[in-house]
């Protein structure tokens, strides 16, 4: 895998979290055929899940969609349809029947096509985890890979017979240093970031990979208003005290 590999909305880092998801679905779609095909990535927001997720949907031409708060399962199956490129029928067990066929149809072939299913804690909350488990069960087993956030496995707990079809819990890491240099040769090409800054962004951002990425754009804005910090790379003592983001609202200060 390259450092960097352009997507259909642009490019992706290949962080240490792409690989990682990248694995969660290869494992659902390469298990035996004895073995249940549901696999689950999870881990905090900002951690770059979305990204892996679209990584892997383009390695693998997987049908993707990413779950919103307002959906109801018949959303999701119109949205899964359209995914599809199916023309959803007007009930919820007709869309599923059409989705279930489409997914088993997807298996023919050297490659089968997953489903990857995004903010899969959304289902949870909404009360459909089962339309997704029917889905499984009628595709003949179809590989599907779940997303959500940190605490996924233990609300699935509730779902017992979706929780025992779930082949593999990958979690997701905090961002390395190696991803950190990676995030800054995409974010700031035009800019060499030195290691001592480097290693203060992911300290500061306890490895958050979006927050490492707002604070990666504003090193690059500081490098492009002062061209003179930028000959030998931005280091630490350059950046000073400039705030680093991380999360939280900066304090008002005396004036």
């Amino acid at each position: 895998m390259t450092s960097e590999t352009m997507l259909g909305n642009g490019p992706t880092a290949a962080t240490t979290n792409v690989a990682i998801c990248m694995r969660a679905a290869e494992r659902a779609i390469s298990r035996p055929a004895h073995l249940p095909g549901i696999t689950a990535f999870y881990g905090p927001s900002g951690y770059g899940k979305s990204m892996g997720a679209a990584f892997a949907a383009t390695k693998y031409r997987a049908y993707y969609v990413e779950l919103k708060e307002s959906w109801t399962a018949k959303a999701f199956l119109q949205k899964t349809l359209q995914v599809m490129r199916v023309t959803p029928e007007r009930t919820v067990y007709q869309m599923a029947d059409q989705a279930s066929e489409q997914l088993a149809l997807a298996q023919n072939g050297d490659r089968p096509r997953p489903l990857i299913i995004d903010e899969f804690d959304y289902a949870i909350k909404k009360g459909y985890v089962d339309v997704v488990r029917d889905l499984y069960e009628a595709s003949g087993g179809a590989p599907i890979l779940l997303i959500g956030e940190e605490m996924l496995e233990g609300k699935l707990r509730k779902w017992e017979r979706m929780h025992n079809r779930i082949l593999d819990w990958f979690p997701a890491q905090p961002a390395t240093i190696a991803d950190v240099r990676r995030l800054a040769d995409m974010y700031c090409p035009k800019t060499k970031v030195a290691d001592d800054l480097l290693e203060r962004l992911l300290q500061a951002t306890r490895g958050v990979t979006r927050r490492i990425c707002v604070n990666l754009d504003r090193v690059a804005e500081f490098a492009a208003a002062n061209p003179a910090a930028d000959d030998k790379g931005v280091t630490l003592a350059q950046w000073g005290n400039r705030d680093i983001y991380t999360g939280e609202a900066l304090r008002r200060r005396p004036l």
